[in-house]
């Protein structure tokens, strides 16, 4: 039995490996060009602060570091994605393993999340998204363990603290699962009066504010920038009567149909859905909270705001979807079925990545087709026609002008758009289109 349990893990090990090799693999020998995203993150990367015009900075600290170490080579990135994923998907397995305190049914939990495209289909592109996923998992994990507890550790709060922190810093999303993990020690304590108040629960808030405060300085210098742009995407300041019943109503089809494939991977393990719903079950209590919680707040928001909700902006909110399914439907898992549900493993396993290459090979115009690295070439050799120095400096979007960063040799600061005030800070510059390029007077 020892010898079976190894070798089940030793195949989820290989399991994690083979998912990181194929989507590092598959978009690095099919893509022209790195993902819009991870084309502005690196831009923002290249002249680091501890915010940017549409995001806070965890994202483009990650790539920068990437990038010092590694440079302009396309697969890092692609590479550093799929650690994010891996890394939560390892975060979960442990956090499961310690909820059924069985092996099978942890590694069950996260097989389960290949039927979410979060985790395959779009993971190539590192983004804010992607950069939540770790924290998102050990936000939960540590909140667990505190959860857990009778007597609070010093050491977990302050853990919980800084994960929360550094999700928050890679996207204001973050905070719906902050604040469901709220509701969830509110209820613990005050409603279900299962444990009485600790100031320890107090380490985690402070820890997490005074991590905040640079990122909030910065907010306060540039007039809220990032805050301005989030309530743009989501279209709230244009949003009329009917988009308060219309968005909310497109957000949960969506919802249904991603996770779907989920579903139905669901469907080839269990006997039949029958399960009850015990509400003095804390696990479950935990399970349902961290899992449905934010999702709820955030159909609450739309349906408030008339707000739109991007597909995209979801893809830490599923990470313990597995977890909470098997949970429920314990009682109702026929380990008979497992040679069925590894078979339809196994197809979507290999579907995700096939129809990827296949989007990637056959679809034109898209920003992955983009010739980042010949437009820098060009732009390189026009600058070398006209002047003795290397360039230090790019204006622009962070589409054009990043590409220009990351391809060109020299590796110049994105500092902002193409505008009198920024074109008066060089001493040599040349423009091309909508984009400049150009040296920074040395003072």
């Amino acid at each position: 039995m020892m010898i079976n349990k190894i070798k089940i893990i030793n195949l989820f090990y290989f399991f994690l490996l083979t998912h990181l090799f194929i989507w590092t693999l598959v978009p690095s020998i099919t893509n022209n060009n790195l993902p819009l995203d991870t084309i502005e993150a690196l831009a923002w990367g290249s002249n680091l602060d501890w915010g940017f015009n549409k995001h806070p900075p965890m994202s483009a600290f990650f790539l920068e570091i990437f990038f010092t170490i590694f440079g302009p080579q396309d697969w890092v990135y692609y590479l550093l994605s799929q650690l994010f994923v891996i890394f939560s998907f390892l975060v979960v397995f442990k956090f499961s393993s310690e909820i059924f305190n069985n092996k099978l049914l942890a590694i069950l939990s996260v097989l389960l999340l290949e039927g979410i495209f979060f985790y395959n289909f779009t993971s190539p592109e590192f983004n804010v998204n992607v950069c939540q996923l770790p924290f998102w998992a050990l936000t939960v994990y540590f909140s667990f363990k505190i959860f857990n507890q009778r007597q609070v550790s010093t050491k977990d709060s302050i853990l919980l603290g800084c994960f929360a922190a550094f999700g928050f810093l890679s996207k204001y999303l973050f905070i719906y699962l902050i604040i469901s993990v709220f509701i969830l020690f509110f209820y613990l304590i005050f409603v279900l009066k299962d444990r009485k108040f600790n100031f320890k629960y107090f380490i985690s808030i402070e820890v997490f504010f005074v991590l905040l405060v640079p990122h909030l300085v910065w907010l306060f210098n540039n007039d809220f920038v990032t805050v301005t742009y989030g309530l743009a995407r989501t279209g709230v300041e244009q949003s009329s009567f009917i988009d308060h019943f219309k968005f909310p109503i497109i957000f949960l089809i969506k919802q249904i149909l991603l996770i779907l494939p989920f579903l139905v991977l669901t469907f080839t393990l269990i006997k039949k859905i029958n399960f009850k719903i015990n509400i003095k079950d804390k696990k479950l209590i935990f399970l349902l909270s961290i899992n449905l919680l934010p999702i709820i707040l955030m159909l609450l928001t739309s349906i408030i705001t008339g707000s739109r909700i991007r597909t995209m902006w979801m893809t830490p909110f599923y990470l313990f979807f597995g977890t909470m399914i098997i949970y429920v439907l314990n009682n109702q898992i026929n380990m008979k079925k497992i040679k069925k549900f590894l078979i339809g493993l196994v197809i979507l396993f290999l579907l995700s990545p096939i129809s990827y290459a296949y989007i990637s090979l056959t679809e034109t115009d898209k920003r992955t087709d983009y010739p980042g690295k010949s437009i820098a070439n060009k732009v390189q050799k026009k600058w070398d026609q006209e002047f003795n120095s290397s360039i230090n400096v790019v204006l622009g979007n962070e589409w054009v002008a990043g590409n220009l960063s990351y391809h060109l040799k020299s590796r110049p600061k994105w500092i902002g758009f193409v505008n009198n005030e920024n074109l008066d800070m060089l001493n040599q510059f040349l423009c091309v289109d909508d984009i400049c390029v150009g040296r920074i007077n040395d003072k």
